[in-house]
């Protein structure tokens, strides 16, 4: 009776170490006699103790890695300094137990060996302006290889581009002419503008004399204010007009004496 205990007692105690806990974000891979079997949890559930059945847990979680930053020449043969993130998650974790044999590394080494082939094939204006393109392409690039392995590429987007300090300053003046230039152009076609309107008020005042002399009122006005000091004469524009005809009649009569 009391052997018969004692093998009860055992036996319960070595059940006991055959169970397990699977938190709601993981899950058990089972493997019976080195044969994969199926996945169990969440929960609790038990396995068959002293070697004969073993579970791996896999974390299901997205994961969020960052890649070191990558020296590598773009298609324009410029060099630059990249920093990428990269979001993916197991979606079968049979696979990712069974077809690689450290997937966080498989999945690593293939984001950067794919950051550094699509950078490549772009020229550095489109990595700088086409940041959402080259992001797409970074993902569709790993995306095939990693579902071979159970897992899911969410997201692959760079993070930061350093560029040379030569480049740099190439760039600076560059951006410094395109803005000169948008400022001259913006001149010009405001002075056009303005010539139209002068324009337009030289023909509306030589229809109106009046016109003329009001403006010259006007003129005077704006003058005081600001030079208070300004004498200002007046002369009749009739007055003007007389003074230069009778300067050109007397050229006429010199000319003809």
């Amino acid at each position: 009776m009391g052997l018969i205990l004692i093998f009860i007692i055992v036996a319960g105690a070595i059940s006991l170490t055959g169970l397990r806990i699977a938190q709601e974000f993981e899950r058990g891979v089972l493997f019976r006699l080195g044969r994969y079997m199926r996945l169990r949890g969440p929960g609790i559930y038990w396995i068959i103790p002293l070697g004969i059945e073993r579970i791996v847990t896999i974390d299901i979680r997205t994961r969020t890695v960052s890649a070191e930053q990558q020296e590598t020449i773009t298609r324009d043969s410029v060099t630059v300094k990249l920093n990428a993130v990269l979001w993916y998650r197991v979606v079968d974790a049979a696979k990712s137990v069974i077809a690689v044999k450290d997937a966080n590394a498989a999945v690593y080494q293939l984001a950067l060996t794919g950051l550094r082939n699509i950078i490549g094939q772009h020229d550095l204006d489109e990595v700088l302006q086409e940041r959402d393109k080259i992001n797409g392409l970074l993902q569709q690039s790993i995306a095939g290889s990693t579902t071979a392995w159970g897992l899911e590429v969410e997201r692959f987007e760079m993070k930061d581009v350093e560029l040379p300090e030569a480049m740099q300053q190439v760039m600076a003046m560059q951006a410094e002419a395109i803005r000169e230039k948008r400022a001259r152009i913006i001149k010009a076609e405001a002075e056009l503008e303005a010539s139209q309107k002068l324009s337009l008020a030289a023909l509306q005042m030589a229809e109106n004399p009046a016109a003329l002399e009001l403006r010259r009122f006007q003129m005077i006005a704006e003058v005081g204010a600001e030079n208070n000091s300004t004498t200002v004469l007046m002369i009749p524009s009739d007055f003007v007009t007389l003074a230069k005809s009778l300067n050109e009649y007397l050229h006429d009569r010199h000319l003809k004496t």
